[in-house]
């Protein structure tokens, strides 16, 4: 993690640079716009952990952000998001379950700047990092008896992305933007206590990953929407004992590996 921060922050003095100090933006839509922003999305979410399981079905959530820009195009952006599904959980042997709650709570700091191209582009390159948790609500029966468990998870990791704006017409731009999340350390931890079979919870660390994210949005001075997806793929964990079992055999957990992939559209405005 040393490492990690050290290379952060040399990216993000690379980033923001020394500029020369420029005119105020006057709104010139190509550049980053500073304000407030809320808004809505609605989604379709995919979680699975190859042949072991999967969790499935549509979401909704709340999105926000502050941003912050200087003469020099310099920005700084905070975005919050909120987001609930009722899923649908199969499993490889133990059955399913319907209507299994599902929180995603998600916050980030990015720091970025503005290069003018022309008249009608404009790149913007930005770094920053993320922190996101999830609540899974698995408690109950599934459809062959087996007993389920809460499983709460956290994934830190460095946001480095690009957005390219398109001059639409004089109200509006088109912004395209791609990034890819280095993943630092995930955390997870399954209440196995919550079956009653005499497990300890289980605290699995990861440490392998990635994530990629892709968005469409179409921009005017107060109003943003468009389509977006976001990707992630994390390694098998470590190993963890968690006790012992009917037989009076040792018990061990790994979290697997998984992958999870959700798409949908958002709408933003800007105050």
């Amino acid at each position: 993690m040393h490492s990690c921060t050290l290379v952060v922050a040399a990216l993000l003095a690379a980033v923001a640079g020394v500029a020369p100090a420029q005119e105020p933006a006057r709104r010139n839509l190509l550049l980053t716009q500073p304000g407030w922003e809320i808004g809505g999305q609605i989604s379709s979410y995919h979680y699975e952990e190859p042949n072991i399981m999967k969790l499935e079905g549509e979401r909704a959530g709340f999105v926000g952000a502050y941003t912050h820009t200087n003469p020099n195009r310099v920005y700084w952006r905070f975005d919050l998001r909120l987001s609930y599904g009722l899923l649908e959980y199969e499993s490889v042997g133990t059955g399913t379950m319907d209507d299994v709650p599902d929180w995603i709570a998600e916050v980030r700091a990015v720091i970025g700047r503005d290069y003018p191209m022309g008249d009608g582009v404009a790149l913007s390159p930005y770094i920053g990092f993320g922190y996101r948790y999830l609540y899974n609500d698995l408690t109950g029966y599934t459809s062959t008896g087996a007993v389920g468990y809460e499983r709460y998870s956290h994934y830190f990791y460095v946001p480095v992305g690009v957005t390219l704006r398109f001059r639409a017409s004089e109200r509006w731009v088109i912004a395209p933007t791609l990034e890819y999340d280095w993943f630092l350390t995930g955390r997870q931890k399954s209440k196995l206590s919550d079956t009653g079979n005499g497990f300890s919870d289980a605290n699995n660390e990861q440490d392998r990953g990635r994530g990629y994210r892709a968005s469409l949005m179409f921009e005017s001075r107060h109003w943003a929407f468009g389509p977006w997806l976001h990707y992630w793929n994390i390694k098998d964990s470590d190993t963890v004992f968690v006790g012992f079992d009917l037989l009076g055999r040792a018990t061990f957990v790994t979290e697997p590996e998984n992958w999870t992939r959700e798409y949908g559209i958002e709408f933003r405005y800007r105050f």
